[in-house]
């Protein structure tokens, strides 16, 4: 009886029960007296998911609490090891963001800076993408955009081909050019076509 009584207790009484961490705090570092090794914690975590900049890092950190001296700390050593790479992450994502979305220089540059890569790794990224590239890529946009629209309205089918490339940072001369050479190409009425820009 006793023994059941103290099972009871065990179970029921919230000031018998051990206590229990939140999963939030089981997932959090335990170097909570040592800045740096819990800066080390938050970037091993974040590079574990996904490639990040030297700024990325740095904000993460500063949103934690670390001092600014033991974060720059951890940066430095992460850089010498080759884990923080802004210009190798500036030239993957210029790679990955052009031939897999289409986006334009412009729209890659503005996407970099936004992460915090500085304007010397941008610049050399994006040279990646040389000018002719750029324009067979809205090129490639366009006809299958028009493609994928051909029996709808034609001024919907422009508005929408523009709209699109103006999202990934084409410049309009070039959209309304690209897309003259396209109508042009499948026979369409090119009156009431916009002239285009200069680019």
């Amino acid at each position: 009886m006793a023994r059941n009584s103290r099972a009871r207790d065990l179970s029921g009484s919230p000031s018998l029960q051990p206590e229990q961490p939140e999963l939030a705090e089981l997932a959090e570092p335990t170097e909570e007296c040592d800045p740096e090794a819990l800066g080390r914690q938050i970037c091993l975590r974040l590079l574990t998911l996904a490639p990040r900049t030297r700024a990325q890092l740095g904000d993460a950190m500063r949103r934690r609490g670390i001092p600014d001296e033991a974060a720059e700390s951890v940066l430095d050593r992460f850089t010498d090891a080759g884990m923080i790479d802004d210009a190798a992450f500036a030239r993957a994502w210029v790679d990955s963001r052009h031939h897999g979305r289409g986006l334009s220089r412009r729209s890659l540059s503005a996407e970099l800076r936004q992460r915090g890569v500085d304007a010397e790794d941008i610049s050399v990224a994006v040279e990646g993408v040389d000018p002719d590239q750029e324009v067979a890529t809205a090129r490639g946009l366009v006809e299958r955009k028009l493609a994928a629209t051909y029996g709808q309205p034609h001024d919907a089918r422009v508005r929408r081909v523009a709209g699109m490339l103006a999202r990934k940072g084409y410049p309009a001369g070039l959209a309304f050019r690209l897309i003259r050479e396209a109508l042009e190409h499948e026979g369409s009425d090119l009156e009431d076509l916009p002239e285009p820009d200069g680019d």
